[in-house]
């Protein structure tokens, strides 16, 4: 979402890939504040106006809904998952964030001089069998290697198509809907973490979430499409981004229970242990949806019996309360108190 921007920094930091206010102002000024306003979107559809999860154009009288991201992650494989599942998995949640069914993914694959193929074969062997499963066709691509020393590894892309026939576009939260968890949060972060720092050993229990949400995501919507204003998966900067994007230069306010918001007490422990706030941590495999109060309790209910039985209502949007400024996400502690939510960078830019 564009907010009210400061001049960028004269040099890229890592805080910028975060997904926290840093990016945020960086893509307002190296992109959005350069396109004409009639340049932002095409065919009554989404683009830059809006930043959400993907751009779409009307066709007839469906949507075609398009999302494109690049994921680098280090370790390349962790607990759970790889980095081919991860990005097809992204592309495809992204898709279903926008109330689509995908149908296809591009992919382009950029790797440095010196890996083993058999890594990188097993890598994109996990992103074709990921897609396939969701019945998601793999239409095509790019292929490029860098000399050794300049990239790090591998860099995925994917570009992926997807049908909708009403778009769930983030700007149409408002003042009463309750905000759903699909289920407990942070577990790709934490785990990521703890594979960079070594710690694997000590946290056993911990384990990427990173999955595709369309055995959940396609029936919700087609059940309750018409009552769910707002989806997200709450990957870079977690839960705290994702809110905040909703609401930032807006004349509302999200108040959210933690001590509804479901986390695993590995996750918990592990990162309290480092000193980080799981809602700023990345999920890969939870959806955070804003819908109507008269349908949130069955939502809740319908996801469950789908078998997410941990998703729960964990906080509403209000109209700012008094001495409150617009625009703001505030947390119930778990000791009664109220704390602002801030959209922190990621701790691990390299989570996704």
């Amino acid at each position: 979402m564009v907010m009210g921007i400061s001049k960028i920094s004269k040099i890229i930091t890592l805080s910028h890939g975060g997904g926290g206010r840093e990016m945020w102002e960086l893509i307002n000024d190296l992109i959005v504040s350069k396109v004409p306003e009639k340049f932002r979107n095409v065919l009554d559809g989404v683009g830059l106006d809006v930043l959400d999860d993907g751009v779409a154009i009307k066709v007839g009288d469906v949507y075609v809904v398009m999302s494109i991201d690049s994921y680098t992650v280090k370790p390349p494989i962790f607990p759970g998952g790889d980095l081919g599942v991860l990005a097809a998995s992204g592309t495809i949640n992204d898709l279903l964030m926008m109330g689509a069914k995908p149908v296809g993914i591009i992919d382009a694959l950029v790797v440095e001089e010196g890996m083993e193929v058999d890594l990188v074969n097993g890598l994109i062997q996990s992103l074709i069998n990921t897609a396939v499963s969701e019945g998601v066709a793999v239409l095509g691509g790019d292929f490029k290697v860098m000399p050794k020393g300049s990239l790090d590894g591998i860099i995925i892309t994917t570009a992926g198509i997807g049908i909708a026939r009403k778009l769930i576009v983030d700007v149409n939260i408002r003042v009463g809907d309750k905000v759903i968890v699909t289920g407990p949060i942070a577990d790709h972060g934490a785990t990521v973490i703890a594979a960079q720092l070594g710690l694997l050993n000590m946290s056993k229990d911990l384990v990427s979430d990173v999955r595709p949400l369309s055995k959940y995501m396609l029936p919700l919507i087609d059940t309750y499409g018409d009552h769910i204003h707002a989806a997200r998966d709450p990957t870079r900067g977690g839960l705290a981004s994702t809110l905040n994007e909703w609401v930032v230069n807006r004349d509302l306010t999200i108040i959210v229970d933690r001590s509804k918001i479901p986390i695993r007490e590995p996750v918990k422990k592990f990162l309290d242990m480092l000193g980080i706030d799981p809602l700023n941590v990345a999920s890969e495999g939870v959806a955070v949806l804003a819908v109507d109060p008269v349908v949130a309790d069955e939502v809740v209910s319908y996801l469950r019996r789908l078998g997410l039985d941990k998703a729960s209502i964990v906080g509403e949007v209000v109209k700012p309360p008094s001495g409150i400024a617009r625009g703001r996400v505030l947390a119930k502690t778990e000791v009664g108190g109220i704390t602002f939510i801030e959209a922190s960078s990621s701790p691990t830019p390299r989570i996704c």
